[in-house]
């Protein structure tokens, strides 16, 4: 009899340690799978937030910018067409973004980084020829409408030239930027080797935070907002048609 119980208390024993090691091996298994997950989730997190922006997503951004700016301008210009007061400080304004992001830092890299390049390899040379001969222009009209905003109280004539003005810088930079965005940058990816398109994006980030310091697209993101507040015209709902 005490044998026997020897026995099933052996065999018992055996069945509990069994259980426990499969138990213990399962547990195993799933914790090193949710491991490898959390482990796969963490690398692509940290992927996706160390990945820099390409040079021509970055401009391309930055016509987005532009663009609001565009929408700053056609407001104004009906403004004055329907002879409706506004606050002519938002043309000052605007004229400067334009001045010193557009023209002075945005087309400064375009013809400093991507124009000489196309000319180099003989690609899109006339497409280039002509963009460099409209930032010309674009900053002769900004010139203009700057001069002209800084009146508080237009005499004759004023009114028709600024009218004038604002449609001739939106009618050129609407085609331009586009034929940038659909033309020019994705042909740029195609003549330039993988480490020199990431070393221009580097590069155009360094040339950001230089003139504009940390967040420099965001502060003048900001600017084109306080305008578009200014003017009535920030809350996109206004823009959607009622059908």
């Amino acid at each position: 009899m005490k044998m026997n119980d020897e026995l099933n208390l052996g065999q018992s024993n055996t069945g509990n340690r069994r259980d426990f090691i499969r138990t213990g091996v399962k547990a195993g298994i799933v914790s090193g799978i949710i491991g490898i997950g959390l482990f796969s989730a963490c690398q692509e997190k940290e992927k996706g937030e160390g990945q820099e922006v390409s040079p021509p997503e970055d401009l391309m951004q930055e016509h987005g910018l532009l663009n609001r700016v565009l929408l700053i301008y056609d407001d104004c210009r009906m403004n004055l067409i329907n002879k409706k007061d506004f606050d002519k400080k938002a043309l000052l304004e605007s004229a400067d973004i334009i001045r010193t992001f557009v023209e002075d830092y945005h087309e400064k890299q375009e013809e400093n980084y991507l124009f000489p390049r196309f000319e180099k390899v003989k690609q899109l040379t006339d497409l280039v020829k002509q963009l460099r001969e409209q930032h010309k222009a674009g900053r002769v009209i900004t010139d203009n409408i700057t001069q002209l905003a800084k009146i508080n109280t237009f005499l004759e004539g004023d009114t028709a030239k600024m009218i004038g003005f604002l449609e001739s810088f939106n009618r050129m930079y609407r085609p331009h930027e586009a034929r940038e965005d659909t033309v020019l940058f994705p042909a740029f990816r195609k003549i330039v080797s993988r480490h020199e398109y990431d070393s221009l994006g580097e590069e155009f980030e360094k040339n950001e935070h230089k003139i504009f310091g940390e967040g420099g697209f965001e502060v003048m993101v900001e600017k084109v907002s306080v305008v578009e507040k200014s003017l009535g015209i920030y809350e996109l709902t206004q823009f959607t048609p009622k059908l």
